[in-house]
């Protein structure tokens, strides 16, 4: 496994763990309010925290465990992946933000905008570690 996969491993473990955190919390504060939460800055400003020091932490575990291949620079298949990750992911966030949206016209809920909108970015970006993880299993 090369270095660029395990990175992907540690991201998509981080940013799914932070996932859970953030919307765990979103939903426990719905609960006691009876309706969907606003945004609160420092449920976010944890989890932006926690997900750079996770993948600082899960980095530097992953560079230790093979410090060989940790200065390994993009090759011509890495820099494949990563462009059709990347539109893969650019394809999931537009789907994500006009589904957000699309049902803000029909509710009027900023807060669920927000909430919508925030897991959009979540989903978008995990799915392109998920596609790189895939690609990278397939060879391609």
């Amino acid at each position: 496994m090369s270095f660029h996969e395990k990175s992907a491993w540690v991201m998509a473990t981080v940013l799914l763990a932070g996932a859970g955190f953030y919307f765990r919390t979103v939903a426990s504060m719905s609960a006691e309010l009876g309706a969907v939460a606003p945004p609160v800055l420092p449920v976010v400003i944890v989890y932006v925290v926690a997900i750079v020091l996770l993948s600082i932490f899960g980095h530097i575990l992953v560079a230790v465990s093979k410090p060989s291949e940790a200065d390994d620079t993009m090759d011509e298949r890495d820099r494949i992946i990563s462009s059709r990750a990347g539109a893969f992911s650019g394809i999931l966030l537009g789907i994500g933000v006009i589904t957000s949206l699309g049902h803000y016209l029909f509710y009027y809920d900023g807060n669920l905008l927000f909430h919508m909108a925030l897991g959009a970015l979540m989903l978008a970006q995990l799915g392109e570690y998920a596609a790189r993880i895939v690609m990278y299993r397939r060879g391609v």
